[in-house]
C-alpha cells in the first residue's frame, strides 16, 4: 500500500505532546565534543524533528572550501529561515553547532520565539585537555570530508593552541549565560550523554 502523505504529516505533527510548544534546541559546545552524534540520535528518536546541522548546509554551497568564511555568511540566514519555518509549523528543531558569540545565539533564539516557539540552550562540555584530545581523536579516525577539512583548517590556524584559545573564549562566554544547561560528557560515553540530554529536555 502506498503511503498517504497527509497521514504521515499528521503523525509527524503528533510527535509533539498535545498542547506542547515547539522548541529550538541548541546543542552548543567545543568542536569534536559529540554534538552532531547526539543531535542525530535525538532526531531519530523524535519523528518530525529537524536536525539542522549548519555545517552540512555549508557543504551545499558551491566553492565553500575556497571561501569558507564567506560561505558562513550565506548559510546562517538559510539556517534562520529553516528554524522559523519548521518551528512555525509546530515541530522541534535540534541544532548541533558551535556558537561562540552571544549575539549569534540570541539571533537563533529570537527567531524561534518570534514564531511561537521556545529556546533551549544545551552545552556539552569536558575538561580543556579532554576536549582538545577528543577533537584530535575524531580527526584521526573520521573519514567524513567535512571533518577532514576542518582538521586541516585548524592545523593551519595553529592546531591545538588555536583550539585551546577557542575553548577558553567559549568558557568565558558560557560563564555569562546562566540560562544554558551544561552537560558534562566523557569521550565514548554516548549513551550516558544521551540520557543526560533526555533528562535535561524532559
Amino acid at each position: 500500500m502506498l503511503a498517504n502523505p497527509a497521514n504521515e504529516t499528521a503523525q509527524f505533527s503528533r510527535s509533539l505532546d498535545s498542547g506542547s510548544v515547539p522548541r529550538l534546541i541548541l546543542l552548543n559546545g567545543p568542536p569534536g565534543i559529540g554534538k552532531s552524534t547526539l543531535a542525530q540520535r535525538w532526531a531519530d528518536d523524535h519523528p518530525g524533528t529537524l536536525n539542522l546541522d549548519i555545517d552540512q548546509l555549508r557543504g551545499m554551497i558551491g566553492g565553500w572550501r575556497d571561501r569558507f568564511g564567506e560561505t558562513g555568511g550565506i548559510v546562517r540566514p538559510l539556517a534562520l529561515a529553516m528554524v522559523g519555518a519548521h518551528i512555525g509549523g509546530g515541530r522541534d528543531v535540534i541544532m548541533p553547532q558551535f556558537l561562540g558569540r552571544p549575539s549569534e545565539i540570541e539571533r537563533f533564539a529570537a527567531t524561534a520565539l518570534a514564531v511561537g516557539g521556545e529556546f533551549r540552550e544545551i552545552v556539552l562540555m569536558d575538561s580543556r585537555e579532554n576536549a582538545l584530545d577528543r577533537f584530535g581523536d575524531r580527526g584521526a579516525d573520521d573519514e567524513q570530508p567535512w571533518h577532514r577539512y576542518i582538521r586541516d583548517l585548524v592545523d593551519g590556524l595553529g592546531g591545538r593552541a588555536h583550539l585551546a584559545g577557542m575553548y577558553d573564549q567559549f568558557t568565558a562566554m558560557l560563564a555569562a549565560r546562566p540560562q544554558a544547561t551544561v552537560l558534562p560528557t566523557t569521550a565514548g560515553a554516548i549513551e550516558l550523554a544521551y540520557q543526560a540530554l533526555t533528562a535535561a529536555l524532559a
